[in-house]
């Protein structure tokens, strides 16, 4: 597919202005049906709902334009946008897999990828194994004559582990396998999967695409093939297809994204500065920090990092983070990221009381997300808080 400038794409692809009226933004077609004057294109539509416009839960003008835009920003032949990531993931995953089949699973996957496969699939005879490591290699060992898909996400969201997307590409094709990745972390800005090799790249717009905490959606890119057997199968079954007005509220978001990624990018690095010099923490995981440990792959296929990073905070005491959590004052605990606004959350939310355990590195982790305020803003406020953290 040959590359369209970035500006293009963002401003001008699918926007077909004088169809409707040379509006410099695209309407929002809120309807939920097609008018018809031929009973033969009716029939046309009813045969191929792909080809035309009948019903919204299938096609919509609002989301052409939106998927003609992201398919683009993919390096990929299409794309559909669904309600949600995990309905993105659902609906990619359970396309291509039946019974008896078995899925490669990157470990500790997105929660609701992993309910998928550990709660889900087995229901209807799809197992599914973990693998740690980010080698073809350990791909490779994980094989079995009945491996259908491979499921990555790279970077991952706690710990930013690390795939060789090109390698684990190539190894899956060779055998028939299909490869499927979650690009939420990098966007299609700072990775391209599909460039490197993999069949469907994934994500959550509700993060950097909407880029506003005001929507929630999910895309899948892919050849025309991949993306066409999933529309008319798993994409209309279920209904899950975007609506118009979060696909408005998508292309809106779209018109600032390379300039708030790099925002972002700027002001966590200054963050992220301050973090490791702190007292308080024990470390910072940062992909494309040069401290990582695998930042050299890190650094080979992504082209930047946005504002996630994690914080692996100095303490024995669960009490000490939930205080310096409860003390921020600008920086907001809840989940998601990729809006204007920074956020936190603290693993030990997931840990109870009796189970919390110092010495687990993984229990005194926080995820910071980095927002568009200012960096010495950020710092003032995580500062007072590390403060009042330590008086108790």
């Amino acid at each position: 597919m040959t590359k369209m400038d970035l500006s293009y794409i963002i401003n001008e692809l699918g926007e077909e202005r004088e169809q409707y009226f040379n509006a410099m933004a695209p309407p929002i077609m809120q309807t939920s049906n097609f008018v018809f004057r031929k009973v033969d294109a009716l029939s046309k539509a009813f045969e191929d709902e792909m080809s035309g416009f009948l019903y919204s839960r299938g096609l919509n003008p609002t989301v052409e334009i939106l998927r003609k835009k992201l398919a683009a920003l993919d390096g990929a032949e299409d794309c559909l946008v669904l309600n949600s990531g995990a309905a993105a993931i659902f609906a990619a995953v359970v396309a291509n897999v039946k019974a008896g089949d078995h899925i490669l699973s990157v470990k500790k996957p997105y929660t609701w990828a992993e309910r998928l496969f550990s709660v889900l699939l087995p229901r209807f005879g799809v197992e599914t194994s973990y693998v740690e490591g980010g080698d073809a290699t350990d791909y490779a060992a994980a094989i079995r004559p009945n491996t259908r898909l491979i499921y990555l996400e790279t970077p991952n969201s706690w710990n930013f582990a690390i795939q060789d997307l090109k390698a684990i590409a190539e190894l899956a094709r060779s055998r028939g396998i299909l490869t499927v990745v979650d690009n939420s972390y990098c966007t299609p800005i700072y990775q391209q999967p599909i460039a490197l090799g993999i069949d469907l790249s994934i994500q959550s717009a509700t993060k950097y695409i909407g880029g506003h905490s005001d929507t929630v959606a999910g895309v899948i890119s892919g050849s025309g093939a991949l993306i066409r057997k999933i529309f008319d199968n798993e994409y209309l079954t279920v209904g899950s297809g975007i609506q118009p007005f979060n696909a408005w509220l998508l292309l809106r978001g779209l018109r600032t994204l390379p300039m708030r990624l790099e925002q972002v990018t700027q002001t966590t690095h200054q963050v992220l500065q301050y973090l490791k010099k702190h007292p308080k923490v024990e470390a910072c995981l940062f992909p494309l920090d040069p401290e990582f440990p695998d930042y050299e792959r890190a650094r080979k296929q992504m082209q930047g990092g946005c504002g996630l990073l994690t914080i692996v905070y100095k303490t024995d005491s669960r009490e000490e983070i939930i205080r310096f959590c409860e003390a921020l004052q600008h920086i907001y605990m809840a989940v998601s990221w990729g809006g204007h606004e920074s956020l936190i959350i603290p693993r030990c939310a997931g840990v109870s009381p009796a189970h919390f355990r110092a010495e687990k590195k993984e229990h005194r982790m926080l995820r910071l997300y980095v927002g568009q305020e200012s960096a010495d803003y950020l710092i003032a406020d995580l500062e007072q808080a590390f403060l009042a953290a330590a008086g108790g």
